[in-house]
């Protein structure tokens, strides 16, 4: 048998600003943007050069929902963004006002930041050794 996951919700506020931001902030390529309704879309956007997973943006939906936006995960980092060359994404981050709440360290295991995305979700920045 063989898995694997194809898609992470990520609840956000709006399609358009969430496909903005990831597209012009981070640089991902936008795969699908297509109607399922008048107020439900289904958006899928991943890193370039990423075949495997990517995240599905969904806009929320009711007030439960809302409250979890940039909240998915109780305050830990939410998702991790692997990358071979961690100083040259860094900087073009930097440059494009992404916020580091964490500054780069060397650990064991390689290189690695935290940032956070338009909504306040943790993520990773990390080259593996």
């Amino acid at each position: 048998m063989i898995q694997k996951i194809a898609h992470i919700a990520l609840v956000v506020t709006d399609y358009d600003e969430a496909i903005e931001f990831y597209t012009q902030k981070l640089g991902f390529d936008l795969l699908e943007d297509n109607p399922l309704s008048d107020t439900k879309r289904w958006v899928l956007v991943a890193p370039k050069g990423s075949k495997e997973c990517a995240l599905l943006l969904a806009k929320a939906a009711n007030d439960i929902q809302k409250v979890s936006i940039g909240n998915q995960t109780g305050g830990r980092v939410f998702l991790f963004l692997e990358t071979d060359d961690f100083w040259r994404d860094y900087q073009q981050m930097t440059d494009n006002q992404i916020h580091f709440v964490r500054k780069p360290s060397e650990e064991s295991y390689g290189i690695v930041a935290v940032f956070e995305d338009l909504y306040g979700n943790l993520w990773d920045l990390i080259e593996r050794k």
